[in-house]
């Protein structure tokens, strides 16, 4: 049983949640949804027993798998094995059995404690740890010559998948996964899908990902209004059930009100005769329908719109036979594509391939990117007649240089934008009053990534190249910025393995499949009909 009574949270006078009292039943998988800072990861600490709560009681099963956010905490163990230490139980009788064994001669006392410990490795299906790892790892894409490597030497995106086979090694009786799908590809998140769908114990889940939650969900809880509230169904059904609540509060608060209106005109014009009886009774009755109160809510939606300052010519890009590689290694071998305005192009496929790759090869020079870690290793490239391109990079802290203010920064994407202006585009991205006035280098990753589309949108360009932007993002903007791309009439070059952007977005696929690149032209539904 995973539960909670009477939780409290607060940090100086911010009340993340008050008093919470909530079950999360076997078999059940919920989301728990919120917006940045709306203390999602803290409630999740507290569950994990990693943060003590400020009143209240938490119940915990015994086994319990949790994803670490932690990359570099097993750098010294093999990947192997920093699987299995996904059963605490099991890798603390491994090592002290192994430290045993290790003994010169052993005692009587080391005999019987060996016994108890080859019991508990039997108990905890220590016999087959290792090949039901290997199947883990083989599922999130960790192939078998990685798994006797030590985690120092795999990338991050490893290192996070890594982590996620141990917090499922052990068949735990709960699961808390916070953002499972960050640096996941469209198939690692598919196989995790499966996984969690068929997984009979709790799961609780952090994710931005609106299409993973309303596949694996079956009830999302809610933090908003200081508390925390449970629905039935995935993502799209709380927002559903929370509007219609919302709505059905705020109409019979205003069909009170107007009753109260009239009640209070009968009582202003006749307390002073002979009728004292009704007026008392009326009294009664405008007390009686106080409207509702409404708690505001803490959900900040970002307003996000992109626009172009001119269309470009109707033939955007071309490039032939475009090779680019990293670390040595060609990733990108002779593409060749032709791009027209209007085009809005998902490139899919697993991580490693060169998404990233091909994009910086054919940044390389292109009209409006500054950014010095774009280049083209071989091939041509030429962007067509009054393209003009803004730039989202996978790692875009880069494309921000410390020691400005964020006003400043922005300020030399639109040289004619008044101060004024400047901050009202911070203010779609939630920036308020004198954040402006903040310095880059102090920003946080979510930060940064509001300020870089606060650029794109000064920058008024024709053509986006997006490469992951929701990493960073709360599910509201990720579904703001579903919108503004469905929306924004230029040309769309897009990295992401989020489906509900490529499904509602995309109108051509690429999809990288080793050393090939598929250029269909046609929607996702479409493609994968084909595939």
């Amino acid at each position: 049983m995973l539960a909670v009574q009477n939780v409290t949270m607060r940090y100086g006078a911010k009340i993340l949640f008050e008093n919470v009292t909530t079950t999360f039943n076997p078999g059940n998988r919920y989301g728990l949804t919120g917006p940045n800072g709306s203390g999602k990861s803290t409630f999740m600490k507290i569950l994990a027993g990693e943060l003590e709560q400020q009143t209240g009681l938490v119940q915990r099963p015994r086994k319990l798998g949790i994803l670490r956010q932690d990359q570099f905490a097993f750098d010294q163990f093999r990947v192997i094995d920093t699987v299995i230490m996904g059963n605490k139980a099991l890798w603390k009788a491994l090592e002290e059995r192994d430290a045993i064994y290790a003994k010169e001669e052993m005692s009587d006392a080391d005999g019987m404690l060996l016994g108890e410990l080859e019991g508990i490795v039997g108990d905890e299906d220590g016999y087959t740890a290792e090949a039901d790892a290997a199947i883990l790892l083989d599922g999130l894409d960790i192939p078998e010559p990685m798994h006797e490597r030590k985690m120092g030497e795999l990338q991050g995106g490893q290192k996070v998948r890594v982590l996620l086979a141990q917090a499922l090694f052990g068949r735990p009786q709960a699961l808390l996964l916070d953002e499972p799908t960050n640096h996941l590809d469209l198939e690692s998140i598919h196989w995790l899908k499966e996984f969690l769908c068929h997984y009979d114990g709790t799961v609780l889940v952090i994710s931005h990902d609106r299409h993973f939650l309303n596949a694996v969900c079956t009830h999302i809880a809610d933090i908003d209004f200081q508390t925390i509230i449970q629905y039935t169904g995935g993502y799209d059904d709380m927002v559903m059930a929370k509007t219609q609540t919302r709505s059905r509060i705020e109409s019979d608060n205003e069909q009170r009100e107007k009753k109260i209106a009239q009640l209070n005109e009968f009582i202003a014009r006749f307390s002073a005769g002979t009728r004292s009886s009704q007026v008392n009774s009326r009294r009664k009755e405008v007390e009686r329908l106080a409207p509702s109160e409404l708690s505001r809510s803490n959900i900040q939606r970002p307003f996000i719109k992109f626009e172009q300052k001119r269309p470009s010519g109707k033939h955007l890009l071309e490039f032939e036979k475009v090779t680019k590689g990293y670390a040595g290694t060609e990733v990108i071998k002779g593409f060749s594509a032709t791009i027209m305005r209007g085009e809005k192009i998902a490139i899919m496929g697993r991580n490693g391939m060169g998404k990233s790759s091909l994009l910086n090869a054919l940044l390389d020079g292109a009209p409006g990117v500054t950014e010095p870690f774009v280049k083209l290793d071989g091939g041509s490239v030429r962007w067509g007649h009054e393209a003009q391109v803004g730039y989202f990079a996978q790692d875009f802290r880069e494309s921000i240089p410390p020691g400005l203010s964020m006003v400043d920064w922005l300020r030399q994407f639109d040289p004619d934008a008044t101060v004024e202006q400047i901050r009202g585009v911070l203010g779609q991205m939630l920036f308020r009053g004198e954040e402006g006035t903040k310095k880059t280098e102090v920003l946080s990753g979510g930060e940064a990534c509001r300020l870089m589309f606060c650029k794109l949108m000064l920058q008024k360009p024709n053509v986006l190249v997006l490469d992951e932007p929701t990493n960073h993002l709360d599910l509201e903007a990720v579904v703001a910025l579903n919108m503004a791309l469905q929306k924004y009439e230029g040309t769309l070059l897009l990295v992401t393995h989020d489906e509900d952007l490529i499904d509602e977005v995309a109108t051509r696929i690429w999809q990288f499949d080793g050393q090939k690149i598929t250029d269909f032209h046609g929607v996702y539904e479409e493609f994968l009909a084909k595939a």
